[in-house]
């Protein structure tokens, strides 16, 4: 299986993931930091892949995705954004509705 295959496979095979630097509980970034603190405060069950410790991953999925940068929030197979999508979906309540739809 390719890199791209078992990408795919983890967006299709997971109803919220999110590629990020670090994890949930020791986010290496800002942006992964913030994106992490909207999902749970919207209460909602993710999973994540620390990109850093996935090269392959971090190389391949912007072009699998059509997104250059990370954090990167799938939801039922489609890209919802990075940090600042999610946070401005977050302030607006749209990111509980949707992930919780």
């Amino acid at each position: 299986m390719s890199i791209e295959e078992k990408i795919k496979d983890m967006i299709d095979n997971n109803k919220a993931i999110l590629f990020m630097k670090g994890t949930p509980y020791e986010p290496k970034c800002g942006f992964s930091a913030r994106t992490v603190q909207a999902l749970i405060e919207c209460e909602v069950e993710f999973a994540y892949l620390d990109i850093l410790e996935n090269p392959d991953v971090r190389a391949t999925l912007p072009s699998v995705s059509d997104w250059p940068t990370f954090p990167q929030l799938f939801h039922n197979g489609e890209l919802l954004g990075g940090c600042d999508i999610i946070t401005e979906m977050h302030t607006t309540g749209e990111l509980k509705e949707v992930l919780n739809g």
